[in-house]
C-alpha cells in the first residue's frame, strides 16, 4: 500500500507539470525581435548543456567502472551490480532534472516577457508555473527512482528488518551517482553564468556606461544564457540530489531502527517517502494559489501566500503519514519534529529574506557604503555576510536538539530518528521552493528580452519588478538549500555511524578528536571547503577575463557596436564561456571524490587499529559538513545583499543608475556574484557528496 501510494502520488506530480507545460508553451510569444533574443538564448543554453552533459558522462562511466570494482571485491558480483546500476540510474536521473530545469526556462522567459506587456499579474503566473514544472519532475523523479529502485532490487514492504536494511544500503549508489552528476552540473553551470555577468557588468555598465542588457554588448546572450544553465540547469539538478540523497538516508536510518525495534514493522522505512508525497499535493495547491490582489500589489506577498498555503497543508499531511505508518504510542511526538522541519524551512525564509531583500537594513547598509565607493561597499558587504552566517546556525541548533528530544520523547524509536523526520518536514514544501528558484532566471531573462527588443519603459519596469523578486526567490532556495542540507548532513552522517557499527560488529557512535589521525581529518575536511571554494571563484575570475579581453576587442575594433550601426559577435562570447567553464569545473570536482577516499584510505593503512580510517573520514565528514554550512551560508546571502544593493540603487536613491555609487555597486555585485551563484550553491552538493560517497565506501575505510 505505501509504495502504491507513493507511484500514484508522484504520477500525479508529473500529470499535473505536464498540464503546466502545456499552459506555459500556448501563451503568446511576443513580437519578432523579442523571439530573435529569445531564440539566441536558447540555443546557446542548449549547446552548453550538450557538451556539459558529454564530459559529464564520460566522468561518471569512469566512476561507475570504478564502483564495479571496489564492490565486487568487497560485497561480490551481485551487489556490485546494484550499486553500479544504482548509481548510473542516479546520475542520469540528475542530469535529466537539469535538462527539464532548463528547458521549460528557455521556453517561459520569452513568454513571460510577452505577458508582461499587458500584465504584471499574467507574468508572474506563466514564470512562476513554468518554474514548477521543474519542481514537481524533480521531486517526482526522486521518489520514483528510490521506490522503483526499490522494488526492482526485490524489495518488499513484507520484508524483515534486516533484508529491509541491505536493500537500503543498496540505494545509497542512486544518491551518490546524483550527487556526483550535481557537483558538476553546479559547477559548470555556476562558473558559465557568473564569468558571462562578470565580463558582461565591469565592460558594459562599469567602462562603456551602458545598462544591464543593452543589445550593444556583446556579452549580453552568455549572461543571459548563463542564468539558465546555473540557475535552471544545475539547481535543478542540485535539489534533484537533494532530494534523493535525503530520501535514501532517511530510508537507510529506518531500516537500522527496524532491525532494533522490529515492532516498527516497515512504517519508519517508508515514512520519508509517503512525507515527501503528501508535500507534493501540498506544493501543487500552492503554485496554483497564487495570484495578485492587483497590478500595483507585491509580486513577492502573492509568493508567500503560496508558500504559506503549502507549508499549512504539508503539515496536514505529515499528521496523516504519522497515523498512518507510525501507529505506536507516542508516535505524535514524530509529528512534531515534522512540524519543527516545515517551521525551520520557514524560519529560513525569513532570514534569508532579512539579508537579502533592500527594505531591510542589511542591504541598505551595503547601498548607503556605495557613496564612498566600492572598497566600502565590500567592506560593508563581508561584514553583513560573516554576520548573516549567525541566525541560520541558531536556527539549524534549535530545529536539531528540538526534533532530536522529541525523538528520545517517542520511547520507541529514537532522537535520530527524530532528526529525520524533521529533515522532511522542512523538505516537504521542496517542490514550490524549486517552483520559485526557476521563477528568478525565467524573469531575469524576461527583462533581457524586453530590454534588448527596444520595449517601452513601463514594460521594463514591470519586468524590474519580478526581476528584483527573482533575486530574492534565488536567495531563498539557497537558504532553503543550505539549511535543509545541514539537517540531512546530521541524519546522513549518523547513518555513516551505524554502517561502520555493522561493518565492525561493535558500537561506532563516536568520533574522538584527542587521536592525532581523527583531529588530521577534521582539519582536512575544513580546509578542503576553502580550496574548493577557492577553485570554484577562481575559475569565475579565469573564464571571466578572457570575456572581458573579447568585449574590449568588439568595441575597438568595431565603432559600429556602440554606434548602434552594426550587431556584435554574440556566439564568440557564448563560445568563449561554454570552453573555459567546462575545463574549469573538472579539477574542483575530482577533488571533492578524491580527498575523503585518500584520507580513509591512508589512514587505514597507517594505523593498526581497526577503523581508524573510519573514525578519520567521520572526522572529515563531519567538520567538513560544519565549515561548509557556514562558508555557504556566508557566500550565499552575501552575494545575494550586494545583488540587491545594486538593484536598490537602480531604483534611484543614491543617485540611481550611473552614478558613482551604482558603479561602486556594480563593483560589489561582482565581487558576490561567484560567491553565490557558483561557489555557495556548489558547497551544498558537496556536502552531500561526501556523506553518500562516505556512506557508499565505508566498506573501504574498514
Amino acid at each position: 500500500m505505501e509504495l502504491t501510494i507513493i507511484f500514484v502520488i508522484a504520477a500525479i506530480a508529473l500529470a499535473f507539470a505536464g498540464y503546466l507545460c502545456s499552459y506555459v508553451l500556448k501563451q503568446d510569444v511576443g513580437t519578432p525581435e523579442m523571439q530573435k533574443i529569445s531564440n539566441a538564448i536558447r540555443e546557446g543554453a542548449e549547446a552548453f548543456l550538450r557538451r556539459q552533459n558529454k564530459t559529464i558522462s564520460v566522468l561518471s562511466v569512469v566512476v561507475a567502472g570504478l564502483l564495479f570494482v571496489f564492490y565486487s571485491k568487497f560485497k561480490g558480483p551481485e551487489a556490485a551490480t546494484k550499486m553500479t546500476i544504482g548509481f548510473l540510474l542516479g546520475a542520469l536521473s540528475s542530469g535529466f532534472a537539469g535538462f527539464i530545469g532548463m528547458f521549460v526556462s528557455i521556453r517561459s522567459n520569452i513568454r513571460t516577457a510577452s505577458a508582461a506587456r499587458t500584465s504584471l499579474n499574467k507574468a508572474l503566473q506563466i514564470s512562476l508555473r513554468g518554474g514548477a514544472v521543474s519542481g514537481l519532475t524533480v521531486v517526482a523523479l526522486s521518489l520514483l527512482g528510490v521506490a522503483g529502485l526499490f522494488v526492482a532490487f526485490g524489495g518488499k514492504t513484507t520484508m524483515g528488518a534486516t533484508e529491509l536494511k541491505d536493500i537500503a544500503l543498496q540505494l545509497v549508489g542512486y544518491g551518490f551517482g546524483a550527487s556526483f552528476v550535481a557537483l558538476f552540473a553546479q559547477l559548470g553551470g555556476g562558473i558559465y553564468t557568473k564569468a558571462a555577468d562578470v565580463g558582461a557588468d565591469l565592460v558594459g555598465k562599469v567602462e562603456a556606461g551602458i545598462p544591464e542588457d543593452d543589445p550593444r554588448n556583446p556579452a549580453v546572450i552568455a549572461d543571459l544564457v548563463g542564468d539558465n544553465v546555473g540557475d535552471c540547469a544545475g539547481r535543478g539538478a542540485d535539489l534533484f540530489e537533494s532530494t534523493a540523497a535525503e530520501n535514501v538516508g532517511a530510508m537507510v536510518l529506518g531500516a537500522f531502527l527496524s532491525q532494533k525495534h522490529p515492532e516498527l514493522g516497515v512504517g519508519v522505512v517508508f515514512f520519508p517517502l509517503v512525507a515527501r508525497a503528501f508535500g507534493i499535493l501540498a506544493s501543487i495547491v500552492g503554485i496554483f494559489w497564487v495570484k495578485m490582489k492587483n497590478e500595483e500589489a507585491d509580486p513577492m506577498e502573492a509568493l508567500n501566500h503560496g508558500y504559506y498555503v503549502s507549508s499549512i497543508l504539508s503539515i496536514i499531511g505529515f499528521f496523516f503519514a504519522v497515523k498512518w505508518l507510525l501507529p505506536f504510542e507516542g508516535s505524535m511526538y514524530y509529528f512534531a519534529a515534522g512540524v519543527v522541519g516545515v517551521i525551520t524551512s520557514f524560519v529560513f525564509v525569513l532570514i534569508t529574506q532579512y539579508y537579502t531583500e533592500y527594505r531591510f537594513r542589511p542591504v541598505r547598509s551595503i547601498a548607503e557604503a556605495c557613496k564612498t565607493g566600492a572598497a566600502t561597499n565590500i567592506i560593508t558587504g563581508l561584514a553583513v555576510g560573516m554576520e548573516c552566517t549567525a541566525a541560520p546556525v541558531i536556527a539549524i541548533s534549535v530545529a536539531l536538539y528540538t526534533s532530536y528530544w522529541l525523538g528520545e520523547k517517542a520511547v520507541i524509536g529514537g532522537g535520530l530518528y527524530g532528526t529525520a523526520v524533521a529533515t522532511m518536514g522542512m523538505l516537504s514544501t521542496a517542490a514550490y521552493i524549486l517552483a520559485m528558484d526557476t521563477f528568478g532566471p525565467i524573469t531575469d531573462n524576461a527583462g533581457g528580452i524586453i530590454e534588448m527588443s527596444g520595449q517601452p519603459e513601463e514594460i521594463r519596469k514591470r519586468t524590474d519588478r519580478l526581476d528584483s523578486v527573482g533575486n530574492t526567490t534565488k536567495a531563498l532556495t539557497k537558504g532553503y538549500a543550505i539549511g535543509s542540507a545541514a539537517l540531512a548532513a546530521f541524519l546522513l552522517f549518523s547513518a555513516y555511524l551505524d554502517e561502520v557499527s555493522d561493518l565492525l560488529g561493535r558500537e561506532f557512535h563516536s568520533v574522538d578528536l584527542a587521536k592525532i589521525e581523527v583531529f588530521i581529518g577534521g582539519l582536512i575536511g575544513a580546509g578542503l571547503v576553502f580550496f574548493f571554494s577557492a577553485l570554484a571563484i577562481k575559475a569565475v575570475g579565469n573564464v571571466a577575463q578572457f570575456v572581458i579581453q573579447e568585449v574590449r576587442r568588439q568595441f575597438r575594433e568595431n565603432p559600429g557596436i556602440m554606434a548602434g550601426t552594426s550587431q556584435p559577435d554574440y556566439a564568440r562570447c557564448v563560445d568563449i564561456v561554454t570552453i573555459g567553464s567546462l575545463k574549469a569545473m573538472v579539477a574542483p570536482g575530482i577533488l571533492a571524490v578524491v580527498v575523503p577516499l585518500a584520507v580513509g584510505i591512508i589512514f587505514k593503512m597507517l594505523s593498526p587499529e581497526p577503523g581508524r580510517g573510519a573514525e578519520a573520514v567521520a572526522a572529515l565528514l563531519m567538520v567538513g559538513t560544519i565549515t561548509g554550512i557556514l562558508m555557504a551560508t556566508f557566500m550565499n546571502n552575501g552575494g545575494g545583499a550586494w545583488d540587491n544593493a545594486k538593484k536598490y540603487i537602480e531604483t534611484g536613491v543614491h543617485g540611481g543608475k550611473r552614478s558613482d555609487a551604482h558603479k561602486a555597486a556594480v563593483v560589489g555585485d561582482t565581487v558576490g556574484d561567484p560567491f553565490k551563484d557558483t561557489a555557495g550553491p556548489s558547497l551544498h552538493v558537496l556536502i552531500k557528496l561526501l556523506a553518500t560517497l562516505t556512506l557508499l565506501m565505508a566498506p573501504l575505510f574498514i
